[in-house]
């Protein structure tokens, strides 16, 4: 609550926030699942609108392309508002039976497992639907009744689950990854859609502020000017979005930390995750243009 402060987050919305985490606190059985995020997502104009349809009882579409904070911000949402988080991550043997649950064999009885979706749906979650545009039709109909203002699950030969009124559903979405297509009109007018801009500087700045407080001031304006350095190659074409990875950035600077040379843990973290020899040798000459590749934990580190 601190850090929405920070960002200057009214406190008006944030008696809402407060209101809404006392009237449906949760279960200490599922309080394990309320995250607590390794990062905090920078952007104002953002925190108020998913705030204000969350608490509203919309579910958000979070859309944009690589490296925009989608997943942060999902888990972030989950956090300040105290909800235990659902994560279902579409791929093409993600059915109906994955999402709602299907019967098992306990060794005595024959008795229905519920899946990620009936979960969240009985104890108030947050369900995180990461790369909904890669879900078949017949999990994206699972999700059309729950969805809409009727807000229910029908268990066939079981009974019929009201959705909690604290439960919502975060669906994210990347434009042209492979597998991916356009979601049907139906679906999209179930969620309130928020367009993901890129990190600005202010708020990198702020990230590695709140990650690496002890990085020098130099060395860290390099390693931001490098993320940019990369998105401005792939907006043009130059290389592929693989290389655009902010987490991979920072993961390379805690390698370094650990006491692998700045050259090693970007080829590990960012120029290795492309496997064409010519895009990699592209990569490397960005990275080597601002990060010299000797870089040690004494260069980086205060």
């Amino acid at each position: 609550m601190e850090l929405l402060r920070g960002e200057g987050i009214e406190e008006s919305l944030l008696r809402d926030v407060e209101h809404f985490r006392n009237k449906y606190a949760s279960s200490d059985e599922y309080a394990r699942r309320i995250p607590k995020p390794d990062y905090f997502y920078y952007g104002k104009a953002i925190w108020k609108k998913a705030l204000a349809a969350l608490l509203e009882g919309e579910n958000l579409l979070l859309t944009g392309p690589k490296a925009t904070g989608k997943n942060v911000l999902a888990e972030n949402l989950a956090a300040v508002l105290g909800r235990p988080e659902w994560n279902v991550s579409f791929h093409i043997n993600v059915d109906a039976s994955y999402l709602i649950g299907a019967d098992t064999y306990n060794g005595k009885e024959v008795i229905f497992r519920p899946g990620p979706i009936t979960l969240s749906a009985e104890n108030g979650g947050f369900a995180v639907l990461d790369e909904i545009n890669m879900a078949k039709n017949e999990a994206l109909a699972v999700l059309h009744s729950i969805l809409d203002y009727r807000r229910v699950i029908d268990l066939p030969g079981y009974s019929r689950i009201d959705v909690h009124p604290a439960a919502r559903f975060i669906g994210t979405m990347n434009y042209g990854y492979a597998g991916t297509r356009e979601l049907n009109e139906a679906l999209c007018s179930r969620f309130a859609i928020l367009e993901m801009p890129t990190i600005s500087e202010e708020n990198l700045q702020k990230l590695f502020d709140h990650a690496f407080p002890d990085m020098k001031e130099e060395i860290r304006g390099q390693f931001m000017r490098l993320f940019y350095d990369l998105l401005k190659k792939a907006e043009h074409a130059d290389i592929s979005e693989r290389a655009v990875d902010l987490r991979g950035l920072l993961d390379a600077i805690r390698l370094i930390r650990h006491g692998i040379t700045s050259g090693e843990a970007l080829e590990m973290t960012i120029t290795n995750k492309s496997f064409d020899t010519y895009e990699r040798k592209l990569i490397s000459d960005v990275i080597a243009a601002r990060i010299p590749q000797d870089l040690t934990a004494a260069d980086v580190f205060e």
